[in-house]
Parts: C-alpha cells; sequence; structure tokens
C-alpha cells in the first residue's frame, strides 16, 4: 500500500474524529471548566479550518484508494460525507439551530470515516491477494 496513502486515509479518520470530539464534548467543557469559553474553539472559524484540512486530505485519500481497489462507490460515500460538512459548516448554527447542526455534523463525520476505514480495508487486502496494479 502506498505508505502517503495509508497516512492520508489514517489522518482523514482523525479528523472526522476530532470533529466529532469537538462537537459533543466543548459545551461540555464550556460549562465544566469556564477557561474554556474564552478560546475560540467554539467560532465557527475552528469549524472552517478543520473543513479546509479534511478535504484535501479525504480527496487524496480516496481518489489514490480507489485507483488501487477500483471501489468507486468510496467516493461517493466520502462526497456525501464532505458534502455534509461543508453544508454544514456554511449554514451554521444560525439557520439549522445548535442541535441541528451538531447532529449533522457528527453525521457527515462518521460517514467520512467509515469511507476512509472501508477505503483503507480495501487497500491493505488488495495489497495482500497480490493482485497486480495492471488490472
Amino acid at each position: 500500500m502506498n505508505n502517503l496513502q495509508a497516512i492520508t486515509d489514517k489522518t482523514a479518520i482523525g479528523l472526522s474524529v476530532l470533529c466529532t470530539v469537538h462537537c459533543l464534548a466543548m459545551p461540555l467543557a464550556a460549562v465544566l471548566l469556564p477557561s474554556f469559553a474564552a478560546m475560540a474553539l467554539e467560532d465557527e472559524i475552528f469549524h472552517l479550518w478543520l473543513l479546509i484540512a479534511v478535504f484535501p486530505v479525504s480527496a487524496y485519500a480516496l481518489t489514490m484508494g480507489c485507483r488501487k481497489h477500483k471501489r468507486y462507490r468510496l467516493l461517493s460515500i466520502g462526497g456525501i460525507g464532505l458534502l455534509m460538512l461543508g453544508t454544514v459548516s456554511f449554514a451554521g448554527h444560525e439557520q439549522l439551530g445548535e442541535t441541528l447542526e451538531k447532529v449533522l455534523t457528527v453525521i457527515g463525520a462518521v460517514i467520512i470515516a467509515l469511507g476512509h476505514y472501508w477505503n483503507y480495508r480495501l487497500c491493505q487486502n488488495h495489497d495482500a491477494c497480490g493482485c497486480s496494479e495492471a488490472q
């Protein structure tokens, strides 16, 4: 397996988990630890920067993986997750409400993480089977 492709799959999964943890834990942390309220992690700019990191990493890993194992439906799965995250990020809690924003963000992050997990597993299986790259 291409090391860069494997690293980007794992990075995309990690970013998805970070996004989920942020959405679920920040309100609790802000209540329990008031100093968190002073941090800019709750701002929409944090979501935008995370989205800027997720898009190229996900696009690269899924594209390279699909070229190898030829299961292009994973691009659709990853694309749905990315589209969901992008839409939620730009709509924000002003249009969606805070609860719906969190729910849709978590669902989008889980979809992306699953797509990358399946991509990673398919690439591992492809390498293990001894298939030639020319197929």
